[in-house]
């Protein structure tokens, strides 16, 4: 399936190939980097480019471009899953998938790679089957390995390959039970300079760190005041060893915002001085605190700077790239931050065509704007009783206010 993969870093650069079947010269990413070429933006190569003898699937994960050399046609899913289970795999390896770490361990690099693909198809890409064949490195086993001439790779079969499910190997025991489950709301929304909202969605992810000992099975409930438009879909990940994340995501049609802004930007015609004020306020909350609230804003490219007064946290003006950034931290009910002051403009600049929007950042813990709750979690085919706990947490998406 897979013949060959190249790995290229930002600045055009292969740095790493590994070939399965035979030797595909490199050449042959030259039409990968006319594509880059021809692409406005990073993300926007086509995931699938093709040659007169060759297909390159690609994707782009932490800067690095993971191109695949296909000499007959595959599903392009299929490969583009598998070149994100070889990035995930890094990652979890090496704790970041980067330029650095990759050629820090280009050993293991290559073990993993080998342990992946047989013959160019997919063999073995669960973590935990993965560690039992090659152990992660460390400091201790690198000088080790360098004394003895020995390698990561283990000499025993995975016990994940003769388990029921390979993402989990045999005989698994804890001594501690325990599930803990993280429901993460992220709220995207439009809303105009009147405060009403024009579009607004929340996508839910719930992750999960299962530690359970054997094979139990796993049924979680819950209590929504919403109409959800998508169903709840929990595949066997919980089996899983240890973590797991994300589980599924949900989509609610109806949605609560939780903050709002009160705005005046304006701009006179022949002035060269503006008028910029905000204030933030929480709303719709069940009483939560609104934290960790960051309010950005690209200003008009006639903007020479602004001179502003916050009345809670922090700001700054990058008078090249005309972005306001605004640090409030945490919103308190009963002392709305604001912030207030002037900007100046070019001398003799027209007015704004358009008045700038409002970008926030914020988390309220202990809360799921949804209105979802967990009901109760059950767990079949073991008789022990674990501990289990839940916890909330909403954020924003892209969360945009227009002025």
């Amino acid at each position: 399936m897979i013949h060959s993969l190249f790995l290229v870093n930002a600045s055009g650069d292969i740095f790493l190939e590994k070939h399965w079947k035979s030797v595909v010269s490199r050449s042959v990413c030259d039409y990968f980097f006319e594509a880059l070429e021809r692409a406005t933006e990073p993300e926007n190569v086509p995931p699938v480019i093709p040659t007169p003898h060759h297909f390159l699937i690609n994707v782009l994960r932490h800067r690095i471009y993971f191109v695949a050399v296909i000499q007959s046609e595959v599903p392009p899913l299929f490969v583009i899953e598998f070149l994100h289970r070889v990035v995930d795999t890094f990652q979890d390896y090496f704790g970041v998938c980067s330029e650095a770490a990759i050629k820090d361990n280009v050993v293991v690099v290559y073990e993993l790679l080998e342990e992946m693909l047989d013959n160019g198809f997919p063999l073995a890409t669960e973590s935990n089957i993965l560690k039992e064949l090659i152990k992660p490195p460390t400091i201790l086993r690198t000088v080790v390995n360098t004394i003895t001439g020995s390698t990561n790779v283990g000499e025993q079969l995975p016990t994940g390959q003769l388990s029921v499910v390979p993402w989990r190997r045999t005989g698994v025991k804890y001594t501690n039970n325990e599930a803990y489950f993280d429901v993460v709301e992220e709220i995207d929304a439009i809303i105009d300079k009147s405060g009403s909202t024009i579009t607004a969605e929340i996508q839910g992810v719930i992750d999960a760190c299962v530690k359970l000992t054997g094979m139990p099975d796993l049924t979680l409930s819950f209590m929504v005041n919403l109409d959800i438009s998508s169903e709840l879909n929990f595949a066997c990940c919980f089996a899983r060893q240890c973590t797991v994340t994300p589980v599924t995501t949900v989509f609610f049609s109806l949605v609560a915002i939780p903050v709002y802004v009160k705005h005046n930007i304006s701009f006179r015609e022949g002035s060269s001085q503006g008028r910029f004020e905000l204030t933030l306020g929480p709303k719709q909350t069940m009483g939560k605190a609104v934290e960790s609230v960051l309010v950005s804003s690209q200003l008009p490219r006639g903007v020479l700077n602004a001179n502003l007064s916050p009345s809670q946290g922090t700001y700054t003006f990058d008078p090249v790239t005309k972005l306001l950034s605004w640090d409030v931290g945490k919103i308190n009910p009963q002392k709305l931050p604001s912030l207030k002051g002037s900007v100046s403009l070019q001398t003799g600049a027209s007015k704004p065509d358009e008045n700038p929007t409002i970008n926030i950042q914020f988390k309220i813990q202990q809360l799921a704007i949804s209105g979802l709750k967990v009901n109760r979690l059950d767990m079949y085919g073991e008789k022990y009783k674990p501990f289990k706990g839940i916890k909330y947490m909403t954020k924003a998406g892209k969360f945009q206010v227009r002025t």
